[in-house]
């Protein structure tokens, strides 16, 4: 198993946010997080970045304990985040915002190769790349934040809410490029309110509510559960 989570518990002073947290995602797959507002979806998937420490419980990628580790050794494992929001330098270019990635030696060593294959993945991109990253739209801005994270040749992309604030137009599209990245060879975890369509895109999924994962399974299993139903797609 490429990423293992085993009873995490993470919180930020002293208000615990998740609890007893156990997910895998495997090389190859595209794992879906699920679960309505406040329910813990970000502090998980930043726990996993090495953004948070968790207080309790087990951190593992490809076999190495990573739950003591410093935020900057996440990136050297492979492991490389798309921030709910995007987080990009406004007044940088889309090209300098991109170089970003590449800072840890081995990627600044395929920072040409890997710049090629995100302008061939987003040939705007390409067009755009002198532009003030802060002048480009909400759909492109999201694309710089994913070609970022591939800057870094990770083995494993954490997506935050990747379809927050897009135009329903972008949505779709930006689904499809997260199947794209899973296809180029990155693992994928995947925290996103839009319940369909993550789990039209999902190999397993996991539901977060308050705190808790309540329910996994593949996607039409979940689908299939009348809680699911009910609190997630109205029906």
């Amino acid at each position: 198993m490429l990423l293992e989570t085993r009873h995490l518990h993470i919180g930020y002073g002293d208000a615990p946010a998740v609890w007893d947290a156990t997910l895998d995602v495997d090389a190859g797959e595209i794992v879906s997080v699920i679960g309505p507002n406040g329910a813990g979806k970000t502090t998980l998937i930043n726990a996993i970045a090495g953004l948070l420490r968790c207080r309790q419980g087990d951190l593992r990628f490809d076999g190495v304990d990573m739950t003591n580790l410093k935020a900057h050794e996440f990136c050297g494992h492979g492991i490389a985040l798309v921030p709910e929001g995007r987080r990009l330098f406004a007044k940088m270019s889309v090209e300098e915002n991109l170089e970003l990635g590449c800072y840890l030696q081995a990627a600044r060593a395929a920072r040409s190769d890997s710049l090629e294959r995100v302008y061939a993945l987003f040939p705007v991109l390409r067009q755009k790349r002198l532009q003030p990253a802060g002048e480009l739209s909400g759909g492109q801005q999201q694309m710089v934040a994913i070609g970022r994270a591939l800057m870094a040749r990770p083995r494993i992309v954490l997506f935050d809410e990747p379809s927050l604030g897009l135009a329903p137009a972008i949505v779709d599209d930006m689904f499809d490029i997260i199947v794209r990245v899973r296809d180029d060879g990155a693992a994928v975890l995947l925290v996103e309110q839009n319940v369909l369509k993550a789990l039209g895109i999902a190999d397993r999924a996991y539901v977060l509510e308050q705190g808790r994962i309540v329910a996994q399974g593949v996607p039409n299993e979940l689908l299939d559960q009348p809680h699911i139903r009910e609190a997630y797609l109205g029906v």
